[in-house]
């Protein structure tokens, strides 16, 4: 049996923070922005699309360390989507009427989003699995 260590709750909190600074700072921009609906359309898009497919990504690079079956196919699903969406992202920002600034400043939040999110996809699965090793199946089996 594999055993899993309980992430810390500052490791907790900055991942949920980092996901919401990262999320809000993203979305505040669009909202601020001097875009199209459709073109701002295209950016909220790609942020959730983005954050499905990294943690979509990381629970079946998980899944897989730990023996669970994870399809070729979704897997690779998966490694497409993420690509695909940074691909979007960065050709949406190159042909962008925006200043250097706002462009970087979309791509780090884009970027801080899609890394905490994998952060706090993990602290929910440790904490699930911490749980489950501590319920009454776990004690029944040291009993």
């Amino acid at each position: 049996m594999t055993t899993v260590q309980r992430p810390t709750a500052a490791f907790v909190g900055a991942s949920w923070g980092a996901l919401l600074i990262g999320a809000f700072a993203f979305l505040w921009g669009l909202w601020n922005a001097q875009m199209q609906l459709n073109e701002k359309g295209y950016y909220l898009t790609l942020l959730l699309y983005g954050l499905f497919a990294a943690i979509s990504l990381q629970k079946s690079v998980r899944d897989r360390s730990e023996g669970i079956t994870v399809t070729g196919l979704y897997f690779a699903l998966c490694w497409v989507s993420l690509c695909a969406v940074i691909l979007l992202l960065t050709v949406g920002l190159w042909n962008a009427a925006l200043a250097p600034s706002e462009k970087g400043f979309y791509a780090m939040s884009f970027v801080l989003s899609l890394f905490a999110v994998v952060a706090v996809q993990k602290n929910v699965r440790d904490l699930g699995t911490g749980q489950q090793a501590t319920g009454p199946a776990a004690l029944a089996d040291h009993a």
